[in-house]
């Protein structure tokens, strides 16, 4: 952890990167007593011992599980990118954003070193959140076009954003071991979301098949063969309990779809209506998160 303290572009207030937990970063739900997961079957007994989502999201944010992860996150912390050198960076692990009882679900792959890694909060401070954002917005799902930083006023109506790899990852490519850790997490959370999710929306097959197997691991079940992603691509799943669960495939908004055209505005409105209409959403409806 460096020593040198900077202020936080939305309160101003002072901290060192990493950002220690219970030192009043905006939305950190952990303070010095929250428990450390360092080990996979940690992550598995410590999710347990939660006994709500904000305990869940409290111990996500301190898990040290991932050596390498933990490494680069922390690295990407001390070191900045020039742009963002006057800012502290968050650099621990990014817990949901969102509604607590959410009927549609984003899930995305894992935080940026210089994104949510900095800001603190799912798919804020990089291209491809400013992209996802803008979409949320203009479905009515989000009170701001733009995102900033944790604490920057925005919320999301009846929707949760997760993603399946809760720390940054070299190169945006966490291990097989790495995913397979943090699984224990994603099951804990989804555990509480299940329930009032209609649908999710999966962006790239990395968070298409980590949706997959969330539902197999919670008991639900999945058609066989297993359903291919593909952007628009539907499969509709069953939770434990027998409800149907439509998971909706979409483009990553990387800027290698994006610049590319292979992900346009059109087509990402296009999955984000659909996953509404599937989750029962209206426009602007639902219960907003922290």
């Amino acid at each position: 952890m460096t020593g040198q303290l900077l202020p936080h572009p939305g309160t101003g207030k002072s901290f060192p990167s990493p950002v220690p937990p219970g030192t009043g970063w905006p939305g950190d739900p952990a303070d010095a007593q929250t428990p450390v997961a360092r080990t996979a079957e940690d992550v598995v007994a410590v999710a347990a011992g939660a006994k709500n989502l904000l305990e869940i999201d409290a111990r996500i944010s301190v898990c040290r599980a991932c050596p390498r992860l933990v490494d680069w996150r922390e690295e990407a912390a001390e070191t900045k990118r020039r742009s963002f050198a006057d800012q502290p960076y968050w650099g621990r692990p990014l817990v949901g954003f969102g509604a607590d009882f959410p009927k549609l679900l984003i899930m995305g792959l894992a935080p940026a070193a210089n994104g949510g890694n900095r800001t603190g909060r799912m798919f804020t401070g990089d291209q491809a959140g400013d992209w996802l954002f803008r979409a949320l917005h203009r479905a009515g799902l989000a009170s701001k076009e733009t995102v900033e930083y944790a604490g920057d006023g925005q919320k999301l109506f009846g929707v949760r954003m997760l993603s399946a790899v809760r720390c940054a990852p070299p190169e945006n490519k966490p291990s097989t071991e790495e995913r397979d850790c943090c699984a224990g997490w994603l099951d804990a959370e989804l555990s509480k979301l299940l329930p009032f999710a209609r649908a999710i929306v999966a962006l790239g097959a990395f968070g298409w098949d980590a949706t997959l197997g969330a539902v197999r691991r919670a008991g639900g079940t999945v058609p066989t063969p297993k359903p291919k992603f593909g952007h628009g691509a539907v499969a509709v799943l069953h939770t434990a309990d027998g409800k149907p669960l439509n998971v909706i495939g979409c483009y990553h908004p990387s800027q290698q779809n994006t610049f590319t055209g292979r992900l346009t505005e059109k087509m990402l409105d296009d999955v984000l209506s659909r996953g509404q209409e599937l989750a029962g959403l209206g426009w602007g409806c639902g219960g907003s998160g922290r």
